[in-house]
């Protein structure tokens, strides 16, 4: 994609975009622009309307937004118009910014046109192309000022997020954790950011006992994935982030098999993906923070090698756990992974993501992601990072009251409560077990908004929650 500025459009061929702020349904004055008028009862730039008119060889799209906008509404809106109008789009697009607009704006409207390009249907034998994909694609920005740092990043976003929409939306049949290390290592190359990965030997010499377990059931051997990007210039003072991200492949329950909803475990490494697409993004746009992020991958399988429900096994912070539901093995290899991060690499910051619990879904429903931690500067500044682009965040408690759920008799944690009620919040605190109290970190549930309806496809599918998110709250460090 090429982008540019042009400050008007009298030598423009192509398709102009034109966003429009909402007015009167009644008003006498029609909505005028480049010799065309528009009626306010046709249109008035009321939200998630638009209108298309043809002069001149141009095609005109008109975009309403509404009276006020949010960063989400828009990528949405500019995302809409890209995916459903892909047959009015020419391979020169002009966007006419409107004069009050800032530079997230921008981003964000650039953003969503690009994810608009998203085509689910990876496996069809006729995929038509969106003239965004385009090698000589270009997008003018007509305006007075330069957007174009601003619209850069946008374009950076939708990247990320695109290669976690894939990484998420593939099957499992493709998507197993020798891809996974794969990819992190091409990316890593391609992006500026160091990949290691601990196969199956290289983990059980090391002892990370708790994410063997749960995927030695699988023929596709575990990799447990760990990511290193710091920027290129130097910087004073710089401080460490480390990311976890759950990468369980597939999710059958283990013998503790899921009798409902197993069609969509391929999105059990939707936190994983979060954590793959925000070390994209985070070298991309060389960030002055340094960032080490662990994805342990492995596969939840039934087979004659499957751990069993009343095992003890042996975690790599050399505590051992009871296991109670083995469908409880997403916490599992997050402790790993908490641990490994911890003892190796002592971050300042940590925050891990996971679709671990239904109970979060059950607490908070799709609008949003449980969020816990005991640091209220990093709560805060998770909070505000969401509510600015619309992956929001909800604070649930992680009170000690708590800790008798994953108390056991024969071990020093068990995985489950087995418990019907507050079943994110235990989970919470098996992880907060093994972070060895380490005082600024934060676990994201992201079980209800990592894969969802939309409608953008007629199946559920990712919404690459996390990218933007993890992102921004690093760069607000």
């Amino acid at each position: 994609m090429i982008t540019k500025t042009i400050t008007n459009l009298d030598s423009f061929s192509g398709t102009i975009l034109i966003p429009v702020f909402e007015t009167y349904s009644k008003s006498i004055v029609p909505i005028a622009f480049h010799g065309l008028e528009i009626a306010s009862k046709v249109f008035f730039g009321k939200k998630d309307t638009h209108y298309v008119a043809e002069k001149n060889d141009n095609t005109y799209i008109f975009i309403g937004l509404g009276k006020t906008i949010d960063y989400k509404s828009l990528k949405t809106i500019f995302r809409r118009i890209s995916s459903k109008q892909k047959e009015n789009f020419s391979s020169n697009v002009a966007l006419v910014i409107p004069e009050q607009c800032v530079e997230e704006q921008i981003e964000a409207m650039i953003s969503g046109l690009l994810l608009g390009t998203y085509n689910l249907g990876h496996f069809k034998s006729e995929k038509e192309e969106h003239p965004f994909l385009n090698s000589e694609f270009t997008l003018n920005l007509v305006t007075e000022n330069d957007y174009l740092a601003a619209a850069t990043k946008g374009i950076k976003i939708a990247k990320a997020q695109l290669s976690t929409y894939n990484l998420v939306d593939l099957p499992p049949n493709t998507i197993n954790p020798k891809y996974l290390a794969i990819w992190a290592k091409e990316t890593g190359e391609k992006y500026g950011f160091d990949v290691e990965v601990l196969g199956y030997e290289a983990s059980k010499i090391v002892g990370l006992g708790a994410f063997l377990a749960v995927g030695k059931g699988s023929e596709n051997e575990p990799q447990f994935i760990i990511m290193n990007y710091t920027p290129t210039t130097e910087v004073k003072h710089m401080k460490h982030v480390g990311l976890v991200g759950k990468g369980i492949t597939f999710d059958t329950g283990g013998l503790n098999i899921k009798t409902a909803g197993m069609v969509h475990m391929k999105c059990d490494m939707a936190g994983g993906g979060a954590v793959f697409g925000a070390m994209q993004l985070i070298a991309d746009l060389q960030l002055p923070i340094k960032v080490t992020a662990i994805v342990p991958c492995a596969e939840n399988a039934v087979d004659a090698k499957s751990f069993l429900p009343s095992d003890v096994i042996h975690s790599y912070s050399g505590h051992s756990i009871e296991i109670i539901d083995t469908d409880a093995e997403g916490r599992l290899v997050l402790a790993d992974g908490l641990s490994y991060l911890i003892k190796n690499f002592k971050p300042e910051y940590i925050v891990d993501i996971a679709t671990l619990t239904g109970s979060s879904v059950a607490t908070l429903g799709y609008e949003c992601g449980a969020l816990f931690t005991n640091n209220v500067e990093m709560a805060r500044k998770l909070q505000e990072s969401g509510d600015s682009i619309g992956e929001r965040l909800w604070p649930l408690p992680l009170w000690d009251a708590y800790k008798s759920d994953i108390d056991s008799d024969i071990a020093d944690v068990k995985n489950y409560s087995g418990k019907p009620v507050a079943g994110a919040i235990s989970a919470a605190k098996f992880l907060e077990y093994f972070t060895q109290e380490h005082k600024a970190w934060a676990h994201l549930d992201v079980a209800g908004v990592a894969f969802g309806d939309d409608e953008f496809a007629k199946s559920k599918h990712a919404t690459a929650f996390g990218v933007h998110l993890l992102t921004k709250f690093i760069e607000n460090l």
